[in-house]
């Protein structure tokens, strides 16, 4: 290792204790903490000892570096376990982030400074968000839990477990594929409930919407139509399910451009266009109307695992469907599919259509198609639940959304 690469290592390494004793200072920046034994510049020297060790390590051996770390960890630790004694703090927060600061300090030395600069990141990043987690723990329920571990066993037990290899007499049902498809919606799903969740009553209808949307706007617009039965103004309860079509647009392209990059120079002026009609419609309506106090719009976690098994059978039924109408019946057929998918769900046409091998300006259609049947079938849904004027002031600005992003994507 050359003198400018170990220079600029160890300096990696100092900046990563910094940034530590940076987070520690501001987290304990209380007068009555300023004698603190552990602060900015015990950090900052705690990373720049981990990257000298290992450096010196290379040539006196790795037991040199198990001895310093060791005695490091005993040393700042005892100084932790002193301090505690006199602060009633008994926290081991900043003993381990003292430890961490080390091994990352070491780790840019010796390893890979990207990743040790990227871990030192996020760390301090969870560092800083120790009251938001622990309010966000302080309101999860046991179902949240509960639906939190079943998706983790969806992503990491279940999965590898399946084959990756074609099921199915035309080679399209890959049960692998399919479960990591049905994961990536139920995760979408629960991130949008937790949110709905973690949101507050202050915040309002508008925003509740909107991480409704992230969960299912299908959904969100229902529980909204079912309000106006009531006493909410129905010129809000109209906006909140604008905010929640809109947020189902960004989703559906999020969704479409990770899959295929391709499709995004189709997709993002058309559903541009309807998002910004959706939103300028939501903001005359919501400056138009007194805010109430956010009710509860019913949404529930979307995750169980019969919920997941119903998820993926609907994923496979519209993943056969479409390759056999494809296969037999060309574009037409996978447009007849799209129709159909399109009256409940957006999510699993999407993904599907966005992993064929195809020209991406059909493919675009066929989800743009899957929308605008999605956009309608919520207004006529929307007007047979709640009051017909509630469904009619859904009903115009999504056509117009709808005729807007049409007449774009012919203009393209």
């Amino acid at each position: 290792m050359d003198h400018q690469s170990l220079l600029l290592r160890l300096g990696a390494s100092l900046a990563i204790g910094i940034l530590f004793g940076i987070e520690r200072g501001w987290a304990l920046r209380a007068p009555e903490n300023q004698d603190r034994a552990s602060g900015i510049r015990s950090f900052a020297l705690a990373g720049l000892i981990g990257g000298i060790s290992a450096v010196l390590g290379q040539t006196l051996g790795v037991v040199f570096s198990a001895v310093v770390f060791l005695g490091f960890a005993a040393v700042f630790a005892a100084f932790q376990w002193r301090e505690s004694q006199t602060s009633l703090d008994f926290s081991a927060t900043t003993a381990l982030a003292g430890i961490l600061a080390f091994l990352l300090g070491a780790m840019a030395a010796t390893g890979d400074i990207q990743v040790a600069v990227s871990a030192a990141i996020v760390s301090v990043g969870l560092l800083a968000l120790r009251q938001v987690l622990h309010h966000w723990i302080a309101t999860l329920t046991q179902v949240e839990v509960r639906d939190g571990l079943i998706l983790l066993a969806m992503a990491f037990l279940l999965l590898p477990l399946l084959s990756d290899q074609p099921v199915d007499p035309w080679g399209l049902l890959n049960l692998r594929e399919i479960w990591i498809m049905t994961t990536l919606i139920a995760g979408v799903s629960f991130l949008g409930y937790v949110a709905a969740r973690s949101l507050g009553p202050r915040w309002g209808i508008l925003i509740t919407a909107a991480a409704g949307g992230l969960a299912s706007s299908t959904a969100t617009t229902l529980s909204l139509a079912r309000l106006t039965r009531g006493a909410a103004p129905a010129r809000l309860l109209v906006a909140g399910m604008l905010v929640a079509a809109s947020v189902m647009l960004a989703r559906v392209v999020v969704i479409a451009g990770v899959l295929q990059a391709a499709l995004l120079p189709f997709l993002v002026p058309p559903m541009a266009a309807g998002f910004a009609t959706y939103l300028g419609v939501a903001a005359w309506l919501a400056r138009t109307t007194t805010a109430p106090a956010r009710p509860d719009l019913g949404i529930r976690s979307p995750l169980d695992l019969m919920g997941a098994l119903r998820m993926a059978g609907l994923l496979t039924f519209v993943i056969l469907a479409s390759g056999l109408a494809h296969r037999y019946f060309g574009c037409a057929g996978l447009y007849a599919v799209a129709v159909i998918s399109g009256l409940a769900d957006v999510d699993t046409i999407t993904i599907y259509t966005a992993r064929m091998a195809s020209d991406p300006q059909n493919l675009a259609q066929v989800i743009l198609l899957a929308v605008a049947v999605n956009s309608a079938s919520k207004a006529i849904l929307a007007s047979s639940i709640g009051r017909k004027v509630v469904g009619f002031g859904f009903l115009w600005p999504s056509l117009a959304g709808i005729a807007l992003g049409g007449a774009v994507f012919w203009v393209m």
